[in-house]
């Protein structure tokens, strides 16, 4: 039987690489847990600077409009805050300095949650393969949450130990966790255009591609639409 996650747990922090990767990947889940009481936080390790084909974009100009597209979709998603790491696009990597920032923010929000990218996931058949940056972000999370968080030995000054219940990694070839987003899937939509520097003029048809996408994971879980996760639970 699938495994549908029906409690929301009491706090979740979620970290993604860049502006718009936290309400594709997990954006349905992250409504529902807010809206049933969860303080949701949100980290972005990347300003966002690279999100452009336009030659004649100025990359500051676009990291501003970004984080202010960030701060409008946390608000549809009904998130307790969002946190901004300002590395630059393309050049997050598993480093001592953006773990110790993530432990910071374990240590400080106190998550029984954390949701990220799973960074073994690379290749998806034969047309996408994962970006560096979604790699990255996965594995310094996880490097973060154990055992450096937990351990007052690692980054001692980043604040008091704290030990993460559940780690749930969106985007896994290997789900093996589902939560029903039947009632957030237009809130999961609404949020994700919000992102008007990525999303201007994609219209209905992005809309439907969001929709199928969780009309596959729901299938799996035997619900309409589902955001599935490799669940990873610590004792």
């Amino acid at each position: 039987m699938p495994d549908l996650v029906d409690v929301a747990p009491a706090s979740a922090l979620a970290v993604y690489a860049h502006p718009d990767d936290a309400e594709i990947s997990c954006g349905g889940t992250l409504a529902r847990w807010a809206a049933a009481g969860t303080k949701v936080h949100l980290a972005v390790c990347t300003s966002g600077d690279k999100g452009s084909l336009d030659p004649a974009v100025n990359p500051r100009t676009l990291a501003k409009r970004r984080a202010k597209e960030i701060a409008a979709a946390a608000g549809a998603l009904g998130l307790a805050g969002h946190h901004g790491l300002g590395h630059a696009d393309g050049e997050l990597d598993n480093t001592p300095e953006l773990r110790e920032a993530l432990v910071g923010l374990v240590r400080r929000l106190r998550p029984e949650v954390v949701i990220c990218p799973d960074p073994t996931a690379v290749f998806f058949g034969d047309r996408y393969f994962n970006h560096h940056d979604h790699r990255s972000a996965g594995w310094a999370t996880l490097d973060a949450v154990a055992p450096a968080a937990a351990n007052p030995h690692y980054f001692p000054g980043a604040g008091r130990v704290h030990q993460v219940a559940s780690v749930y990694l969106s985007g896994s070839l290997d789900p093996n966790a589902w939560v029903d987003i039947g009632d957030t899937l237009d809130t999961k939509v609404e949020a994700l255009f919000r992102h008007e520097s990525q999303l201007a003029g994609a219209g209905e048809g992005f809309a439907d591609f969001v929709r199928r996408r969780a009309e596959e994971a729901g299938r799996q879980a035997g619900v309409r639409y589902a955001e599935g996760f490799r669940r990873l639970s610590f004792s």
